[in-house]
């Protein structure tokens, strides 16, 4: 189990899997009436951002574990980048601490070596997506060792991030609202266990900080459930439900159809998804012809390509995921994911759906205010 995890998360950190073919799955297209439907769901849209809610004042965040790193230092900070552009992001990078000696630690320094490679490495195949619309602040954060959480439910998982990771990365928001947003507008992404804690602060951290909220243009915890119930939970909290609604979550699961019933350590009951190729909630299916472009690492050339016609989608409404059909594609390590788990592939997939995503939302965002 341990060399399957181990090569797995190398093959992610270098964006090294690519699919051999691209095998067709439902190809029907969009249904006639498309524009009535479209036209729909933009005026739902508006109902929806004009009825949401702002968390309430005074919510004071629970008690912080450890003593939180010093954000001060540049060297905490994976990217503090030459502001060019009038919105930020915040990026939380997924696990990069994989230590499977007898004596590891459960969560590793802020200055692991090994860790701080691994981060900027996935940087360029995740965070990228973001720059050409934002200004992309990335910072280090002490991390869970993947070894350590195999075994964990849903619940244990989150529970445990709310460790010297969640103090860890409050501390940074701290610093960067302080020192480094100037007042901008900001979106806020990750993947993974960046995502978890992505969720954590949405949950907590911006409902402590209303006057922080009320910035975000969007935020991205893909790769990780969020859940009917944790909505319901965060009322001031809304789901996206198009390409450019603003103040929402956007956040997906990729999987195979064989994960259906399985276990999935980032798939929780009543999980909601978008489909990050047509960006809509239903089971409308997006082709392989829809996808703009997956960003594949060539091993030959030592450069990312864009490749297109790799990857489809469509939402599973009842399980919440995003099924792909594409073959050879490299499935996560099925002790943690399930048999065919796409979750090495939540970003790159659909890096240029993604990419013109952010551009969208980002330029809504500028031009309703």
């Amino acid at each position: 189990m341990k060399n399957n995890i181990r090569k797995w998360i190398l093959s992610v950190a270098v964006g090294a899997v690519v699919c051999n073919s691209v095998a067709c799955g439902n190809t029907a297209d969009l249904p006639e009436n498309r524009g009535k439907q479209e036209e729909t769901e933009k005026q739902e849209q508006v109902c929806q951002q004009e009825s949401q809610t702002e968390p309430e004042g005074g919510f004071e965040i629970a008690e912080l574990t450890g003593t939180p790193s010093d954000y001060s230092k540049e060297e905490n900070w994976m990217r503090i980048p030459e502001i060019t552009h009038e919105i930020d992001t915040v990026y939380l990078y997924p696990t990069c601490y994989q230590d499977e000696s007898d004596d590891a630690k459960p969560i590793c320094d802020i200055d692991n070596e090994d860790m701080r490679a691994r981060a900027g490495v996935i940087y360029e195949n995740q965070a990228t997506v973001f720059e050409e619309s934002t200004n992309v602040f990335a910072p280090y954060y002490r991390q869970s060792n993947i070894f350590k959480v195999v075994g964990m439910s849903h619940m244990e998982l989150e529970e445990y991030q709310q460790h010297e990771q969640r103090t860890d990365v409050y501390a940074a928001l701290d610093y960067y609202f302080e020192n480094y947003n100037e007042g901008r507008p900001f979106m806020i992404a990750g993947h993974s266990q960046g995502s978890i804690m992505t969720k954590i602060v949405l949950g907590e951290y911006m409902q402590a900080h209303p006057e922080y909220y009320e910035r975000m243009v969007a935020a991205y915890p893909i790769g990780f459930s969020i859940t009917e119930d944790w909505l319901s939970d965060h009322p001031y909290l809304k789901f996206a439900e198009g390409a450019d609604d603003t103040g929402v979550i956007v956040s997906w699961n990729t999987e195979g159809k064989g994960n259906q019933g399985q276990s999935n350590i980032v798939v929780e009951p009543e999980a909601v998804s978008i489909n990050p190729i047509n960006w809509k909630r239903d089971d409308t299916y997006a082709s392989f012809e829809k996808n703009l472009g997956s960003r594949i690492f060539n091993e030959e050339t030592g450069e990312y390509e864009i490749i297109k016609g790799l990857a489809d989608a469509q939402v599973d409404t009842e399980r919440g995921v995003v099924i792909c059909t594409a073959k050879d594609a490299g499935y996560a390590p099925a002790e943690l994911f399930g048999p065919e788990s796409l979750h090495g592939h939540d970003y790159d997939f659909y890096y240029e759906n993604l990419r013109e995503n952010v551009k969208a939302r980002a330029e809504a965002w500028l031009k309703q205010e």
